[in-house]
């Protein structure tokens, strides 16, 4: 227990140089970047949503940068294959036998971060290509399984704005991220401040943070972090309450909701309430860590129905609904 409150401070101190070191590059955006450390630490998969020209390519880089880890990007194009993404069998002569054999060049997916740019560009296919690799950390090619390194994410990224040209993701590959993180316009001065650091001489370096050994043994400290009966209801009750038609469900779910939240949403509620927890030094995890995190957990795993939309209603509204309908002290 000594030890992990020792490595509890360690984060807390690691995730505050963290944010001063991408700070030299990226200015405003806090909560997205934590809720990116937080996916990180969770060791789960991230999607960033915004306009065009919010940096959330340059978000992902920079990341990458401070953790000291293997970094790829793939640029989603409408004609990129799914062996663009896994690799690919060549058939090549083996000079000592004269044999002719198979042999597996890797590709980009095999990289500590890889930032899927625009992932909403390229055909359901190829999207599906990345489904393994996130829940399974391999990939299979010509009958092969071939392990990822560790630690793996996914950092995904697209446009809302941009319909033409575009694919939506399907449910299944929604599911996997841990969060759906909207990344929104600087303040005033925010965008100032960036003005003069993008037209500047030259950009500030980034010096590494954390290795990968590192991530992989806070990793588990998160997953130790102790929670209570009383916060698992808690949760179970938020994921609940927006799934239509069963006798749990809240009323405004029946009416704006075509489809609720899966299981998978209320163990990542958990998930992510705990790196949250340690990221602001506790080794416990408190309802408001849940509620903290409820937005990007849920509003992807919402399928809002006409009568929603009809109404301006938006994912993030229903969660509002949710978190004011279940007082933090719920039990089951």
């Amino acid at each position: 227990m000594a030890d992990d409150v020792a490595l509890v401070e360690k984060l807390r101190a690691a995730h505050k140089k963290l944010r001063g070191e991408m700070g030299k590059v990226i200015v405003g955006q806090d909560a997205v970047l934590d809720q990116l450390l937080i996916a990180i630490f969770s060791r789960s998969h991230a999607l960033l949503m915004g306009v065009p020209g919010l940096a959330k390519t340059l978000m992902v880089s920079t990341l990458a940068q401070s953790l000291d880890l293997g970094f790829k990007r793939i640029q989603f194009t409408p004609d990129l294959m799914p062996s663009d993404i896994t690799g690919t069998e060549v058939i090549q002569d083996d000079p000592a036998t004269g044999q002719r054999m198979f042999k597996f060049f890797r590709g980009p997916v095999f990289a500590n971060i890889v930032l899927a740019d625009e992932i909403n560009r390229t055909p359901p296919k190829t999207q599906a290509a990345l489904l393994e690799a996130m829940q399974e950390r391999r990939v299979s090619v010509g009958g092969t399984d071939h392990a990822l390194p560790n630690p793996f994410f996914v950092l995904a990224t697209q446009n809302p704005i941009e319909q033409e040209g575009t694919y939506a993701l399907p449910e299944a590959q929604l599911d996997r991220f841990l969060f759906l993180i909207k990344v929104d316009y600087p303040t005033a001065d925010e965008e100032e401040q960036i003005m003069r650091l993008a037209t500047a001489d030259a950009m500030p370096t980034v010096d590494k943070v954390l290795h990968g050994d590192d991530i992989i043994a806070l990793q588990s400290l998160v997953r130790r972090v102790p929670v209570a009966d009383h916060i698992f209801s808690y949760a179970k009750r938020l994921t609940r309450l927006t799934r239509p038609q069963t006798p749990e469900a809240a009323e405004f779910a029946n009416r704006w909701l075509t489809w609720g939240a899966g299981p998978r949403a209320s163990l990542n509620l958990i998930l992510a309430a705990k790196a949250h927890a340690v990221l602001h030094g506790r080794f416990h995890v408190a309802a408001d860590d849940v509620a903290a995190i409820a937005a990007p957990v849920l509003r992807h795993r919402l399928v809002l129905n006409f009568a929603a939309q009809s109404e301006g209603i938006t994912p993030d509204k229903v969660v509002e609904r949710v978190l004011a309908s279940v007082p933090k002290n719920q039990a089951a």
